[in-house]
């Protein structure tokens, strides 16, 4: 018990939980704040509600960058895909060129409003940490120990499976937390093609001036991505025990 109240994250967490129940209490403080607001809290929608389908968006657009990206970065980091990788990290990169706001735009007229445009945008700004995280950390496996686990009779697969893939592990993971990151941010924006996120009040609050809303969406996205930071490094420490 004293080493999670020790923790970090764990009062983080707690701020976090505190505040998407309590802020729609909070009125007072913010007619302080801002007395020449008539709506100074954010009441269209609950915090809750706009939290979880901000995390979902994230989680679903993050998992498809990672499966694809971390399958791409394997493919060509073995011998028969290592003609196309300068090709695959280009098109990765182009991809994350690419602002958020003119891939919705792109997107909006095929995809319709809501949550799919969204999601293909953070896919796409998802791809690259997640595809150099894996080549960086494949590269950075040792020759003479995949040449030692080849010797004991270990097949092609089984040398990325149980050698490469765990010592690698620490870095892939240090991608994906950077693409995850990324996309927590990013996903604020989702808000203006109609999905509902905790970028909703940032957004309305800038169209209608209101720096209250803006405060209170941004606090909780900023929120979001430091506790999911904290998560990935806790992963990525006890990875690289574990390794070492």
């Amino acid at each position: 018990m004293n080493t999670l109240l020790r923790s970090p994250l764990f009062w983080l967490v707690l701020l976090f939980l505190g505040l998407l129940f309590g802020m729609p209490y909070s009125g007072p403080l913010f007619h302080y704040l801002f007395p020449a607001l008539e709506r100074p809290v954010w009441q269209q929608s609950s915090f809750i509600s706009l939290a979880w389908a901000h995390l979902v968006l994230v989680a679903i657009s993050s998992a498809c960058a990672v499966l694809v990206a971390g399958g791409v970065g394997i493919l060509v980091s073995r011998p028969a895909g290592e003609p196309f990788r300068h090709l695959v990290q280009t098109l990765a990169a182009a991809g994350q060129t690419f602002p958020p706001v003119a891939v919705l735009a792109v997107a909006v007229p095929v995809m319709g409003f809501g949550s799919e445009p969204a999601m293909l945008a953070l896919f796409l700004y998802g791809l690259l940490p997640v595809l150099q995280g894996t080549l960086a950390g494949l590269n950075a496996v040792p020759a003479e120990v995949k040449e030692v686990a080849q010797g004991m009779g270990m097949r092609p697969s089984q040398v990325l499976l149980k050698v490469e893939l765990p010592l690698a592990a620490p870095v892939i993971i240090a991608g994906i937390r950077t693409s995850v990151i990324i996309n927590i941010g990013t996903a604020a924006i989702a808000s203006t093609v109609g999905a509902k996120t905790l970028g909703t009040p940032v957004i309305v609050g800038l169209s209608g001036f209101n720096t209250a809303y803006v405060i209170q969406g941004a606090v909780l996205v900023a929120l979001a991505a430091v506790i999911v930071d904290q998560v990935f490094g806790c992963l990525q420490r006890r990875l690289t025990g574990y390794v070492k």
